[in-house]
């Protein structure tokens, strides 16, 4: 679940420029590789707790039941808000957009995109936010 991890690094060749078409080709393909892993789970899960809702007898049972819902639910809400970041990632692909911070507007990078390929800011402004936002609440 959530892997990304099937795929070879990106290897830029000596002069090739910061989001070519290989390099967009490259996570267009990560991306829809773990969209469609995250969607083919959800279905499991759906079909899942459709073939196991039946009417236990025993309360402790089905209460045991209802929280291994509850938690695979859970699990798909979160992996329901990353499909939609996936497709926004998707889309900034096909507008060109990919791969540069929406705060500065600098290069993200090859190797952060390819560890969390939805990444929308560049290294430098993900933590600055990250202590402002411990700031704010601590």
């Amino acid at each position: 679940m959530n892997t990304i991890t099937n795929f070879t690094p990106y290897e830029p060749a000596k002069d090739e420029e910061y989001m070519s078409d290989g390099q967009l080709a490259h996570f267009h393909s990560i991306l829809t590789n773990w969209r469609h892993e995250l969607m083919t789970e959800a279905e499991r899960t759906k079909n899942y707790i459709h073939e196991e809702t039946n009417t236990m007898p025993d309360i402790n049972d089905r209460a045991t039941q209802e929280e291994e819902f509850a938690l695979a639910l859970r699990t798909r809400d979160r992996e329901r808000k990353l499909i939609r970041k996936i497709e926004k990632s998707l889309a900034e692909i096909e507008s060109g957009d990919y791969g540069f911070c929406e705060t500065c507007g600098t290069e993200i990078g090859l190797r952060r995109l390819e560890a969390r390929p939805t990444a929308t800011q560049c290294i430098d402004c993900k933590t600055l936010s990250e202590i402002k936002e411990k700031q704010n609440l601590g």
